[in-house]
């Protein structure tokens, strides 16, 4: 996820900058009958969506002051878009930054964001309510809602605590990405400096805990070392919940082939985040530094976050890259078909944790122009459906399995 004007200030506002979208060399993709109806099969589920925090910075947390039963255009989700997408299973991130940490609150913080979760079904109970396994899943969509599970986003938010982690499951998280752009005490982060060269033996223990109670473990954000030490001890398949192809745009965000193979082994999923900074070559050299520049940023200017918020949209303007397009996210769908298979490949579009979006990407109503592409690509409908959801349920219910059997053990 990016932000900017958090207490960390390293990464970018939280709105888009307005500019006219980059042309594309490739043609736009246009909707056929045979998508469409192949669309309304599929479950359609995103592993990380952002609104959570959006609210919490936007709307003060409040369904009163904001309302996404009506269209929201300066975010990119609401429940006519959602409604126009097909989505049919929402992973919604928890996100707190890691300075709460540094100031004791990030326990307490963690907790509301949860609570806005719950109380966003709450608030919108014809379209939404809370899931917790795949058997609610399947039958919170044939109720014609939107399944909703919650994802807490940085390990830090544990507080190095295995009962925290276990009260999160509680209240419905049912993953947890391991670091966000800090490491951990026991987790490296991809972009910042090893602490723990992998995991230490309480970064085992978390990922083990985590297997025992059936929640996936999210390898997103984390260092190449990090992801191969929990693929290696977790006893169930991972997730990447947001994360793109290394191969296609080398930013330390992405995976790179070697952890692809090991996540067949493992019969993990890698959900392809749609930030085209991630997704383009061009896009990853003008953000590779994006962390280190926050860095920077917030030392200069720790007391005044309206100056950092200006030196981040100054640097943003400085370091311009195009938007790339929905056909940039199908290469790297087809990149981790390529490498680690076709049942190992899922989508996580990081919609309002990212303020640039590919072409026929803008918002959660445009997931159908993936079916379409994944056709023009000569893909059957028994593969679409595995890359818009099929694959995640599957890991999700081997999560399950593997939990249970440790339980008898």
């Amino acid at each position: 996820m990016i932000r900017a004007l958090f207490a960390l200030a390293f990464a970018f506002a939280t709105t888009a900058i307005a500019q006219e979208p980059k042309a594309t060399s490739r043609k736009k993709v246009v909707l056929s009958e045979e998508a469409i109806a192949i669309h309304k099969d599929a479950p359609v589920v995103d592993g990380h969506n952002d609104f959570p925090w959006e609210l919490r910075e936007k709307g003060k947390s409040s369904f009163q002051s904001f309302d996404i039963s009506k269209l929201q255009p300066k975010i990119h989700t609401d429940i006519p878009r959602l409604r126009t997408g097909g989505v049919g299973v929402q992973f919604w991130a928890a996100y707190i930054p890691t300075d709460y940490k540094k100031k004791g609150t990030v326990v307490k913080a963690t907790l509301e964001q949860i609570d806005v979760v719950h109380r966003l079904v709450k608030q919108y109970p014809n379209d939404f309510e809370m899931a917790g396994s795949v058997a609610d899943i399947e039958r919170i969509r044939k109720a014609g809602k939107i399944a909703s599970l919650i994802g807490v986003e940085g390990g830090h938010c544990i507080d190095n605590s295995l009962a925290t982690l276990r009260m999160y499951h509680k209240l419905g998280v049912r993953y947890m990405t391991l670091t966000h752009s800090e490491s951990t005490d026991w987790a490296d982060s991809c972009s910042d400096v090893a602490k723990a060269n992998g995991l230490t033996e309480f970064g085992e223990q978390v990922v083990l805990e985590m297997n025992a109670l059936g929640m996936l473990v999210d390898l997103s954000h984390v260092s190449a070392a990090t992801m191969k030490a929990a693929i290696k001890v977790s006893k169930a398949p991972i997730v990447f919940s947001h994360s793109s192809a290394k191969a296609i745009a080398d930013h330390p965000r992405n995976v790179p082939d070697d952890v692809l193979e090991l996540v067949k082994a493992n019969r993990g999923v890698v959900m392809v985040n749609f930030y085209s900074g991630f997704i383009t070559p061009e896009g990853t050299r003008a953000t590779r530094r994006i962390f280190e520049i926050g860095r920077e940023i917030k030392k200069k200017y720790p007391d005044d976050d309206a100056k950092a918020e200006e030196a981040i949209r100054e640097w943003i303007k400085a370091n311009e890259f195009p938007r790339g397009s929905v056909h940039d996210v199908v290469d790297h769908i087809e990149h981790i078909i390529k490498v680690a298979g076709i049942d190992h490949v899922g989508i996580g579009s990081d919609f309002d944790g990212i303020t640039r979006t590919p072409e026929q990407l803008e918002n959660v109503s445009c997931y159908p122009y993936i079916t379409q592409e994944l056709l023009n690509r000569g893909y059957k409908k028994p593969d679409i459906l595995k890359i818009l959801g099929g694959n995640a349920l599957r890991a999700f219910r081997d999560a399950e399995l593997a939990a249970a059997a440790m339980k008898q053990k």
